[in-house]
């Protein structure tokens, strides 16, 4: 470890740590990027990639990112956009749990989806793409449905959970299983023009509240459908609120929800008791 840590320190520039010194560290001491990339932020240096989050996420906190855990609950429309946005961000371990694969109705809103990978595996397709952004990010794709009976094992070691999904039953049961696990849940869901947003603490039943009155079984995009844009608005307010929760900064939507109108270009705040 001195061996690789002199390295390292040699090869700063300033406090930075270029990508091609991180691979030449990967390769010469025979550790993995995400190994090595754990070793520069220890170091207080700082992988030249997130120079321009450094106004904002000190290195101090990029390490937090670096050492938390986020499950991705589907790998479609929001959750592509959630994935991609947590390994630029510097998240350093995600799980992408989606059991489908890609459809040709995909291609207008899913950042995963493209022609060459129709027919192909959602979370595969979420390793491949973090692969290509941040190859120190972990990514433990699970080709399955979150249901009751996975749900705890899916949830083991998670310090957060992006809620990606479609359908209201499902939905449910993960923020109980998150109460129960005492993990926060950022929620996102959205349709056609609109699209909503709110984070459950444990105790608190934010999801359960929501959806108390709801006769519906699935999204509301499946009536309303999804152009390209709603879902990358959505997903960019989840990951704020989950940078925010796993680094304890700011003010979290607990407790409330913002309603987003992109049609007419507002946002209502909704009180949640």
């Amino acid at each position: 470890m001195k061996k690789l840590n002199d390295f390292l320190s040699k090869n700063a520039q300033g406090d930075l740590i270029s990508w091609q010194a991180q691979i030449q560290a990967a390769e010469e001491f025979g550790l993995s990027l995400h190994d090595v990339e754990k070793a520069i932020l220890t170091l207080n240096l700082l992988p030249a990639r997130y120079q321009r989050n450094r106004q904002t996420i000190s290195t101090a906190d990029q390490l937090k990112l670096f050492e938390s855990k986020v499950a991705v609950i589907g790998c479609g429309g929001l959750g592509g956009y959630i994935i991609e946005e947590l390994s630029r961000l510097g998240v350093g371990t995600i799980k992408a749990i989606d059991p489908d694969v890609f459809e040709e109705h995909n291609l207008n809103r899913q950042v995963l989806c493209r022609v060459s990978n129709l027919g192909k595996s959602k979370a595969r397709a979420a390793e491949v793409r973090v692969h290509e952004i941040n190859p120190a990010v972990k990514v433990i794709p699970i080709k399955d449905a979150f249901s009751r009976q996975n749900g705890l094992k899916l949830l083991e070691g998670i310090n957060i959970v992006a809620d990606a999904l479609d359908n209201v039953p499902t939905r449910i049961d993960l923020a109980r299983i998150c109460e129960f696990l005492e993990i926060p849940l950022v929620h996102g869901t959205i349709g056609g023009w609109y699209g909503q947003v709110t984070t459950q603490w444990p105790g608190e039943g934010t999801i359960q509240k929501i959806y108390r009155d709801c006769a519906e079984t699935k999204g509301v995009e499946r009536t309303l459908g999804n152009p390209a844009f709603t879902p990358a608005v959505i997903a960019s307010l989840e990951v704020a609120e989950i940078c925010k929760a796993l680094l304890d900064q700011g003010t979290s939507l607990r407790q409330r929800m913002l309603f987003i109108n992109m049609l007419d270009m507002e946002i209502d705040e909704i009180q949640i008791c």
